[in-house]
């Protein structure tokens, strides 16, 4: 028998069994954490609520750099000491460290093209003052693609440090890591030192190759950073700028210090100052060194070009260091004069960073930079984010309104991005739309604005719960599964558990895991904390699932006790189903199928309204729900009529 008409056979067999499956309602599953999170719940470091439990720890680092850009050379020299803290209950005999430009080296593994540069090379590596040496086993470090492992003639241990030291350079790459880069005028430094990994209570190291795509985990650090350029050449930074007085002319100095006692708009360096004596100091070397400093940030990332002009103002914050009085952080934007839209880049970067704090906590750092050039995107680091392309003021605008709000989710709340790239992406892209709806007065939540339903329900779908360098290449699922389709069922979530109680969810998560590493569960888990509410049918059928929701009005009578209205959920996601039903005089009820229904198993159910004519039916009218098709969310009473 061939192995088609066999096929066809079983086929045939089975189409009985295929009907009444899918005639039965799907009934969601709770969420299943990882083994690791349940033993992590078992150690007391979380708890079931979503808290950190009294057994959290957080290991940490204090790095001390030395770096030198040659633009002429395209070339970074760099030399760092940096001491790990191993808070942990655990000695460690190893430690890893991320040489994430290594993605541009010949033989990386990478799931987008880059440009061949040669990565990293790496010239010396100390351990606790002891030269390390490369090799393949025993005391010593090798390096697979983007990651060096040191293996360490004495452990670090539990509550101990350990002191490292490194040398190395690179060639700068145009679109290298691919979120930096240079193009001639721009050099922006991201990903350009040896950086610990994270160890953490759910998996201990987790040190992934880069491989372009999935983004990042990162540990907390202190940082001090000296950066040393050409004269002319302005630096932005993550951190503060210590020695503004050695590096910058006596007219930019002045106008520098002025951006603290102002709410105006400040033009630090303007289009025709930019050249060395009147941008910056004079130098007998031809260089100069701009120091700068960070506490607790996830990373440290640099910009120098003598295109730029600079702009700066301020931002309230709110109450910050809770001492009952608004707090202000400093905004600075670079960028080549002839972007025009940038001009407002320091407006849209205050109102955003204002706007955040108020939606979410107060603005963590003192000072937020945004800098143009080199991508066609954008791109977050703490304090600073990179921002490319041809921009209308819109989408200036709206790009960055999202980076910024990355400095809360993941740079604040520090979740692995490479598995989970949709709690920064999802909740950034959330941020963002409520931030668009207030800046422009709009309604950025109108259903043909949103990606997802270009993609739900077409088979080419992929669940939000998966690792970010293990969607398909070259398509739009990962984009969608990590930014639009999250964003739209936190909507969703907002509509459900009423705007004060998701709001208070939101900023309670926020508070709890700040400067912390959460897992999704600690999200979900404090959602339901602080709504009271068991909503597993919601995360798995969102996140886990590529279910579609699908509500429809099956049938409105009229009778003589009242208006019955049928209410059918044709999909497989599970949702409430607020119903109006407005009468022929202009009057109007309201009513919700709650989700319990569709949960008992439940395909249909008639809500039962007042006496009167009905007019016009509709679910959701103010759209706030993912329904996929909704033509069949409303009956009308002329359309819907009995023809003769």
């Amino acid at each position: 028998m061939s192995t088609r008409l066999l096929s066809l056979l079983i086929g045939i067999c089975l189409l009985p069994t295929l009907a009444v499956a899918q005639s039965e309602r799907p009934k969601p599953y709770p969420v299943f954490p990882i083994p690791q999170f349940e033993r992590a719940l078992d150690a007391g470091t979380r708890l079931p609520n979503g808290a950190p439990g009294p057994n959290y720890w957080i290991n940490g680092a204090a790095y001390s750099i030395e770096a030198i850009v040659s633009p002429e050379s395209s070339q970074l020299q760099g030399r760092l000491t940096a001491t790990y803290f191993n808070r942990s209950p655990h000695a460690l005999d190893r430690v890893y460290v991320h040489l994430r430009q290594n993605l541009n080296a010949p033989g990386a593994i990478r799931n987008r093209p880059q440009q061949i540069t040669g990565g990293v090379s790496i010239a010396s590596v100390r351990a606790a003052d002891t030269p390390l040496v490369g090799r393949a086993r025993g005391v010593g470090y090798s390096i697979d693609g983007t990651v060096m492992e040191m293996r360490l003639a004495d452990q670090i241990p539990a509550g101990g440090e350990m002191s490292f030291s490194f040398a190395w350079s690179f060639d700068i790459p145009e679109q290298g890591a691919p979120r930096m880069g240079q193009d001639g005028e721009v050099y922006y430094l991201g990903y350009w030192y040896p950086q610990f990994a994270v160890f953490d209570d759910v998996h201990g190291w987790v040190a992934e190759q880069y491989m372009g795509d999935g983004e990042f985990y990162m540990g907390f650090a202190d940082y001090e950073v000296s950066i040393t350029v050409p004269e002319g050449y302005l630096v932005g930074a993550t951190g503060m700028l210590e020695n503004p007085g050695e590096v910058l002319s006596k007219r930019a100095l002045d106008r520098y210090r002025s951006v603290a006692s102002t709410d105006d708009v400040v033009s630090i360096v303007q289009d025709h100052e930019r050249t060395a004596g009147t941008s910056t100091a004079r130098s007998p070397t031809g260089t100069l060194t701009w120091r700068f400093t960070a506490e607790q940030v996830r990373d440290f990332a640099f910009v120098t070009s003598n295109r730029y002009v600079w702009d700066a103002t301020r931002a309230a914050v709110g109450d910050r260091k809770g001492d009952g009085a608004e707090d202000h952080a400093t905004i600075h934007t670079m960028y080549r004069p002839e972007e025009q839209p940038w001009h407002r880049s320091a407006e849209f970067g205050r109102f955003s960073v204002g706007n955040l704090s108020e939606m979410l906590v107060p603005y963590p750092y003192p000072q937020m930079t945004v800098v143009e050039g080199i991508i066609g995107g954008g791109m977050e680091y703490p304090m600073i984010t990179l921002i490319g392309g041809s921009r209308t003021e819109q989408s200036l605008f709206g790009t960055t309104f999202h980076e910024i709000s990355h400095m809360w989710i993941p740079l604040t709340a520090a979740h692995n991005e490479k598995h989970y790239a949709w709690m920064d992406e999802g909740l950034t892209t959330y941020n963002t739309r409520e931030g668009t709806a207030a800046f422009w007065d709009t309604d950025a939540w109108h259903p043909d604005l949103q990606s997802y339903y270009s993609i739900a329900g077409s088979g080419h779908e992929v669940e939000p719960m998966r690792h970010a360098d293990r969607y398909p290449v070259g398509t739009s699922a990962r984009t969608i599964a990590s930014y639009n389709k999250p964003a739209v069922a936190l909507y969703a979530l907002e509509s459900i558990l009423g705007k004060e109680t998701f709001s208070d969810a939101y900023r309670t998560y926020m508070d709890r895991w700040a400067f912390k590493h959460p897992y999704p569960y600690d999200l979900f888990n404090t959602v339901e904390d602080v709504a009271g509410m068991d909503l597993d049918w919601f995360w798995t059928s969102l996140f886990y699932e590529t279910w579609t929701l699908d509500q429809s009005i099956a049938d409105v009578s009229a009778t003589d006790e009242g208006v019955v209205v049928t209410v059918r959920d044709e999909g497989l996601t599970p949702m409430p189903a607020p119903v109006t039903l407005t009468y022929d005089d202009g009057s109007t009820e309201k009513q919700t199928v709650p989700v319990d229904e569709w949960l008992a198993g439940k395909r249909s159910v008639q809500l039962h309204f007042r006496r009167g004519t009905p007019e016009r039916v509709e679910i959701d009218p103010e759209m706030r729900l993912p329904d996929v098709l909704r033509s069949n969310n409303v009956w009308n009473a002329q359309q819907d009529a009995p023809s003769d």
